[in-house]
C-alpha cells in the first residue's frame, strides 16, 4: 500500500475538472518563491507497470521551511498512514506500524522503495508555481504561461487556479507527467489539488 501512497505523495482520483475562462488569460505571475509554506489537499497517480494500469489517491499535508520538508499522507477515512521527513542530510519514511526507512536524500529514498525516482524535491518549488526549465532557466507560472518541461524531464501543467483573476494567482491543480522512467514504470500522470487557504 505504501508504494501507491508514496507515489501519490510525490510528489500529484477525484479531482476538479479543468476551469473554463472567456477572453485572454491573466499574465499575472505567482508570488515569489518562499522557503516556508504549509499546504494541504489531494493528489493522485496513474501509471503503467508491466502493461498493467495502476492508480492511487491520497490526501496530504505539506510543510516546508528553509532546510526541512514534512509530508503527511492521510487515508480517505482520515487516518495518518505515513510520514516523510526530509532534512539536509537524511530522508525518512515512517509507515504506520512498520519500521522507518531512511536514505541520504529523498530521491534516493524513493528509488530504494519504488525502484525509480519521484520528483519530491522538485515539489518544493512546483507547488508554488516555480520550476527550472529544460534549458536551466527559471520558470514562473501564470494563467497565461501555465506549462513547462523541467530539466529533469517532468512536464508541469498548471490546470486550475484558486482565483485566476487575482493580482497574485495561486495554483489550485497541477498535472505532472512523464512518459517513461525506464523499465520499472511508464506513463506516469500525477495530479495535485491544493486546497484553498487564507494565506
Amino acid at each position: 500500500m505504501i508504494r501507491h501512497l508514496l507515489m501519490a505523495a510525490a510528489l500529484s482520483a477525484a479531482l476538479a475538472g479543468c476551469a473554463t475562462t472567456s477572453g485572454p488569460r491573466s499574465t499575472a505571475v505567482v508570488a515569489p518563491y518562499s522557503d516556508k509554506i504549509e499546504l494541504n489537499g489531494r493528489l493522485s497517480i496513474n501509471y503503467s507497470h508491466d502493461g498493467k494500469k495502476e492508480s492511487s489517491t491520497v490526501n496530504y499535508d505539506w510543510q516546508q521551511d528553509k532546510d526541512n520538508t514534512s509530508i503527511t499522507l492521510i487515508s480517505p477515512t482520515g487516518q495518518t498512514v505515513a510520514v516523510i521527513k526530509v532534512t539536509p542530510r537524511l530522508a525518512t519514511l515512517t509507515e504506520s506500524g512498520k519500521q522507518a526507512q531512511s536514505a541520504p536524500d529523498v530521491d534516493t529514498l524513493t528509488r530504494q522503495i519504488l525502484g525509480w525516482t519521484l520528483p519530491v524535491s522538485g515539489l518544493r518549488e512546483w507547488l508554488q508555481g516555480h520550476a527550472t526549465d529544460s534549458n536551466g532557466k527559471p520558470f514562473v507560472a501564470s494563467p497565461a504561461n501555465d506549462t513547462v518541461v523541467t530539466r529533469d524531464g517532468w512536464k508541469l501543467e498548471y490546470i486550475d487556479w484558486q482565483d485566476e483573476k487575482a493580482a497574485v494567482p495561486r495554483p489550485k491543480r497541477i498535472d505532472v507527467t512523464r512518459l517513461t522512467l525506464g523499465e520499472a514504470v511508464e506513463d506516469v500522470n500525477i495530479r495535485i489539488v491544493i486546497a484553498a487557504s487564507d494565506q
